[in-house]
C-alpha cells in the first residue's frame, strides 16, 4: 500500500493481485476450501481517500465501476459497485470500529479502477486500504498482527494485502508468507466483458493435483528462470470457470497461441494473464489482444 497524507487526509493506492499458483486441497470444517496460493501485487490500483468526519456515521462513496453482484455464473462487469454495508470497505470501517470502540466517523471516497468479478482481488485489496488508512487517520495504533486478525474477518484475500508484498498463501488464505525476488515480472491481462461469481467457481470446484508447488514456483522466481517460472503456473479454478464461462476458454485457448513465456487464469476468473520477458514485449501482445476485442487489456508490472 502507498499512503500519502494530507492536513487531513489520507490517499491510499490499492493494488490487484494475479495468483501464479493456486491449488485447492479440499474442503475445511468451517465451509471453506484449504488453499495454496502464490500470489504477486500488479500495478493496477483502486484508490481511497480518506478523511476524518465529524459525525459517527461513516460517509462513503465511489468512483467508477467494475464490481458485481453475486448469484450468477456470469456477471455484467458493468454492474453497479456495491455501496453502503454490502461494501467491503465499509465493512472494514465498521470492523475497526467494533474492535477498538471507537465512534469516530470517516469520509471516503473509492475510486475504482481495478475490474470486479475478475480474480484480482479489488474489493479486498480496499478492505485493507481502509484499515490501514483509517488505523492511521483514527490514530488507533493498532499492531499489523491485529490488523491482520481483523482483515482475516473480513475475507481471505484481505490480508495478503496489508503488506503488498509477494507471498505464499495458505490456510483459506489467511497465512500468509511474504517472500521476495529480483526480477520483475511483465503481465498482459485481459478481463473478458463478462465476469464470475466466485462463490459458483468453488462450487464445482474438485482438488486437483500438479506435480509443481507454490514453494517451488517461488523457488524458480527467486532464481530468476521465467521460462520454468511459467510452466509452473498452475490454478485448479481453470476448469470449472472455462465450464461456467465460455470467454475464459476462448482466453485460454487466445493466450496458447500468443508469444508469452506462461498463461493462467488469475483467482476464479475471470481475468487471464501472460508473462512477458520485457514492458515493449507484453505492449506487443496486449496490441494483438486489443485487436481481438474479447475485453479490456492490461499491461503491468510485478511488485515483488
Amino acid at each position: 500500500m502507498l499512503c500519502h497524507l494530507g492536513n487531513n487526509s489520507l490517499t491510499v493506492h490499492a493494488p490487484a493481485k494475479v495468483n501464479l499458483f493456486l491449488k485447492v486441497l479440499g474442503r475445511r470444517a468451517d465451509g471453506f476450501h484449504e488453499l495454496e496460493t502464490l500470489m504477486v501485487p500488479i500495478g493496477l490500483y483502486d484508490t481511497l481517500h480518506l478523511e476524518p468526519a465529524p459525525f459517527e456515521h461513516i460517509e462513503f462513496s465511489v468512483w467508477g465501476h467494475g464490481a458485481s453482484r453475486g448469484g450468477k455464473s456470469v456477471v455484467d462487469q458493468q454492474s453497479e459497485i456495491p455501496e453502503g454495508r454490502t461494501n467491503l470497505v465499509v465493512r472494514a470501517a465498521e470492523t475497526l470500529r467494533e474492535a477498538t470502540g471507537t465512534s469516530a466517523g470517516a469520509r471516503i471516497v473509492l475510486h475504482k479502477r481495478i475490474p470486479a468479478a475478475a480474480g484480482l482481488a479489488g474489493g479486498s485489496s480496499d478492505a485493507a486500504a481502509a484499515l490501514l488508512g483509517l488505523n492511521q487517520i483514527w490514530r488507533l495504533g493498532l499492531s499489523q498482527a491485529q490488523l491482520h486478525d481483523l482483515a482475516a474477518r473480513l475475507g481471505s484475500d484481505v490480508p495478503f494485502f496489508l503488506s503488498s508484498r509477494a507471498a505464499i498463501c495458505r490456510g483459506r488464505g489467511e497465512i500468509v508468507e511474504p517472500f521476495r525476488w529480483s526480477t520483475r515480472l511483465y503481465f498482459v491481462i485481459v478481463r473478458p466483458h463478462t465476469g464470475l461469481s466466485t462463490a459458483e467457481v468453488f462450487k464445482h470446484c474438485r482438488p486437483t493435483g500438479s506435480k509443481w508447488s507454490a514453494d517451488d514456483l517461488a523457488m524458480t522466481l527467486a532464481k530468476g528462470d521465467l521460462g520454468l517460472a511459467g510452466r509452473q503456473l498452475h490454478n485448479c479454478l481453470l476448469e470449472p470457470a472455462a465450464t461456467l464461462n465460455q470467454d475464459v476458454d476462448q482466453l485460454r485457448r487466445t493466450f496458447a497461441r500468443l508469444p508469452v513465456l506462461g498463461h493462467m487464469m488469475s483467482g476464479s476468473g475471470t481475468s487471464y494473464f501472460g508473462i512477458c520477458t520485457q514492458r515493449k514485449h507484453a505492449r506487443t501482445v496486449a496490441a494483438r489482444l486489443h485487436a481481438t476485442r474479447i475485453g479490456s487489456v492490461f499491461t503491468v508490472e510485478s511488485r515483488p
